[in-house]
C-alpha cells in the first residue's frame, strides 16, 4: 500500500465490516486461503523472517493468560507485529473475546508506523484459513462430516473456512460450556449448513474431520478421548498456546502425521510439546509445496498443530489493507512526531497540527 512518511493509517472495527459487507464473507475467505496458500507455497527463508512468539505470562487465581508479540520481516519493505492477549475468563468476566489483538505494519527502511488496525477479527479469520489449508492437504477428499470440540469464536472460522474447500454435509459440535453449545447454530447459521450438538463420544466416532479449539487449562487436557477415531481423521488441534496447555493425548499423536505451523514454536507450546522432535512431521509450509508427498496420509490419522504463525498475520493484515486502500477507508491520522525539524524534539509545538492550548487547572485538576 502507498503511505506517507507522517501518517499512520487506523483500520477499525467499522472498516473491517465495511469490507466484509462489501467483499462478502465467503469471498473474503476464499481470498485469504488463495493468499495464504501462495505465501507458504513460494515462501523464501532469505527474504522473510518469522520469529516464534513471545510475552508474557498473566498469572490469574483462576487460569493464566499471556500477552504476546508476534513479528515478521519482509527484508526491503515492511515489519508486520501483532500484540496478541490470550484472556480465558474474558467472555464471562468482562464480556471480551478470549483473544484480543492488534497488527500493525512499520516500514523496515524508517521505522515509521504505516498502519495499525484490529487484530481480533483478523485472527480468527487467519487461524480458520490455516486449518483449511491444512485440511486440503492431509484429510481425506471424501470428507463429509466434521467435528467441532469447541464453539467458541475460533470454531465459527474454522468451520467457515474449511467448509469452502469441502463439501460438508453435517457439522457435530460439543463444549463443556453450555451458552457455547447453545449459540453455536445461531452463530453458524449465516453458513446454511446442517449443525447438531452431539456428545463428546459420538462428535469422535463420527468425525471425519475434528477441529479442537478450547481454552482447557494448563495441564488439563486431552480434550477427546481417542477411543473411537475414523482410521482416516485429520484434526486441527488449535488451543495450545501455553507450556503446559494441551487438547490431544499423546498416543493419538506418536501414531499420527503431526504437522506443525511454525516447528520451533510448536515445540514449546503446542500439541508438539508432548513428542520428541524426530516424531514431529513437516511444518505448514513444506506440506505445502510438496503436498504430493504426504498424498498418502489422507487415508491415516493426521494432525495441524496450530500454534498461530505469524506469516499468517502478515497475509491477512495485507489482505485487509489493500481492500481499505481499494475502498478509501481507514483514518490517516499524524501519530508519531514527526514531519518538523528532526532535530529538534519540540518542533510538534510549532507545526500546524500542534494541539490547541488548554486550561491548565483543567488538565491537572487544580
Amino acid at each position: 500500500m502507498k503511505s506517507d512518511a507522517t501518517r499512520t493509517l487506523l483500520v477499525t472495527r467499522s472498516d473491517l465490516r465495511c469490507i466484509v459487507e462489501e467483499v462478502g464473507a465467503n469471498a473474503l475467505m476464499d481470498e485469504l486461503i488463495h493468499a495464504l496458500t501462495e505465501a507458504l507455497r513460494t515462501f523464501d527463508g532469505e527474504q522473510t523472517e518469522v520469529r516464534k512468539r513471545d510475552g508474557f505470562l498473566l498469572e490469574s487465581a483462576r487460569q493464566p493468560g499471556c500477552l504476546e508479540w508476534m513479528p515478521v520481516m519482509q527484508r526491503g519493505h515492511a515489519v508486520t507485529v501483532k500484540m496478541v492477549s490470550y484472556s480465558p475468563h474474558n467472555p464471562e468476566e468482562r464480556g471480551l473475546p478470549t483473544i484480543i489483538a492488534t497488527n500493525s505494519l512499520y516500514d523496515v527502511r524508517s521505522g515509521h508506523l504505516i498502519a495499525l488496525m484490529d487484530g481480533v477479527f483478523a485472527t480468527a479469520l487467519r487461524t480458520g484459513a490455516a486449518s483449511a489449508v491444512a485440511t486440503r492437504c492431509l484429510a481425506s477428499p471424501d470428507s463429509r462430516v466434521i467435528g467441532l470440540i469447541g464453539c467458541g469464536a475460533q470454531a465459527v472460522t474454522q468451520l467457515h473456512a474449511i467448509s469452502r474447500l469441502f463439501p460438508i454435509t453435517e457439522v457435530l459440535g460439543y463444549d463443556t460450556n453450555p451458552e457455547a453449545q447453545e449459540s453455536f447454530a445461531r452463530r453458524t447459521a449465516f453458513l446454511g449448513l446442517n449443525v447438531k450438538i452431539v456428545p463428546l463420544a459420538e462428535l469422535e466416532e463420527r468425525s471425519d474431520i475434528i477441529c479442537t479449539a478450547t481454552s482447557v487449562a494448563v495441564g488439563g487436557g486431552p480434550v477427546l478421548s481417542e477411543k473411537n477415531l475414523k482410521p482416516h481423521v485429520h484434526i486441527n488441534a488449535v488451543g495450545s498456546d501455553l507450556p503446559g496447555k494441551t487438547e490431544l493425548p499423546k498416543s493419538l499423536l506418536e501414531r499420527s502425521l503431526v504437522c506443525p505451523d511454525f516447528t520451533v514454536q510448536c515445540l514449546v507450546e503446542g500439541e508438539c510439546q508432548q513428542i520428541r522432535p524426530d516424531q514431529v512431521g513437516p511444518d505448514l509450509i513444506t506440506l505445502v509445496k510438496n503436498p504430493d508427498v504426504y498424498e498418502p496420509w489422507r487415508e491415516k490419522p493426521t494432525v495441524f498443530d496450530s500454534t498461530g504463525y505469524a506469516l499468517e498475520d502478515q497475509v491477512v493484515t495485507a489482505l485487509f489493507l489493500k481492500h481499505a486502500e481499494r475502498l478509501g477507508l481507514g483514518t490517516s491520522v499524524g501519530l508519531e512526531t514527526v514531519g518538523g525539524d528532526a532535530l529538534d524534539p519540540y518542533a510538534l509545538l510549532h507545526t500546524p497540527e500542534a494541539a490547541p492550548k488548554r486550561d491548565v487547572r483543567l488538565a491537572t485538576g487544580s
